[in-house]
């Protein structure tokens, strides 16, 4: 977290050094675990940068705010996404945290972008919006494939996410191209990436692949029209939307078939 540390106090230093005996002290000698930096960092935000929980914990039992915000507009649990802890992420979460405030960098955009993908589960599983676009980075899908977070992709697509929903115009599908990520590149295209979206140059995702690359190869093969079972599949797993991966167990459907329809 950028800016001034002049104002720092023992409090901050204990939590973001995960100090738990010292930061227990120095809150019985009567420091206020509110206490901010003028960049208006406080002790549970640093605890949550280091990604300590027993440290989050105590601060919370002592009152600290839960969704205190830097003068980045950054929140303890943005922290602790950056950081990957994801047990410090169920304790925010459990004392209140807002998994998204408008208008504040984005949690889950942060979880994704550092391929932590136990955090950005838990953020899910927490009702944020798998689609939810973030004007700077886009939705966590594109930024996925932007940063080639492979499990994260996998997972993104596996739990319903809009295969065509990037940043504006873009595609993950562009984004993936113009990393000249094969297997990216792969996987968006077996969940129905649409390869003739052009973004706001007017660019297909094949156009910004580089020539005769490995990405160009899978591009061009994919272009002619998809195979019957493949047509099935999409258009299924279409009618039972984001609720696929638990409303396929309850078709009772012969076990190849099942797997074929969750990719598996």
């Amino acid at each position: 977290v950028s800016g001034s540390w002049a104002d720092r106090s023992p409090l901050h230093d204990a939590a973001f050094q995960g100090r738990l005996l010292s930061l227990k002290t120095l809150i019985a000698q009567g420091f206020n675990v509110n206490l901010v930096t003028t960049d208006r960092v406080s002790a549970l935000h640093e605890a949550c940068l280091g990604g300590h929980v027993a440290c989050v914990k105590l601060l919370l039992e002592n009152g600290a705010q839960v969704n205190a915000v830097t003068i980045d507009g950054l929140t303890p649990l943005f922290n602790a996404c950056c950081s990957g802890s994801a047990a410090c992420v169920n304790v925010l979460l459990e004392f209140g945290a807002k998994p998204q405030l408008r208008n504040h960098p984005s949690p889950i955009h942060e979880a994704v972008k550092r391929g932590h993908r136990e955090c950005m589960e838990i953020l899910l599983a927490h009702e944020v919006d798998i689609d939810q676009e973030d004007m700077q980075h886009g939705t966590p899908l594109y930024v996925a494939c932007t940063h080639q977070r492979i499990d994260c992709v996998k997972k993104l697509l596996e739990l319903g996410a809009n295969v065509n929903m990037g940043k504006l115009l873009d595609t993950p599908l562009h984004a993936a191209a113009r990393k000249s990520s094969v297997e990216v590149v792969v996987l968006l295209t077996d969940y129905g990436a649409n390869l003739k979206c052009r973004n706001a140059e007017f660019k297909c995702p094949l156009d910004l692949a580089i020539p005769k690359s490995k990405v160009e190869q899978v591009l061009l093969l994919r272009e002619g029209p998809a195979s019957l079972a493949q047509l099935c599949r999409l258009c299924i797993r279409k009618h039972l939307g984001r609720s696929c991966l638990y409303a396929v167990h309850k078709l009772h459907l012969p076990e190849p078939l099942e797997n074929f329809l969750l990719y598996r």
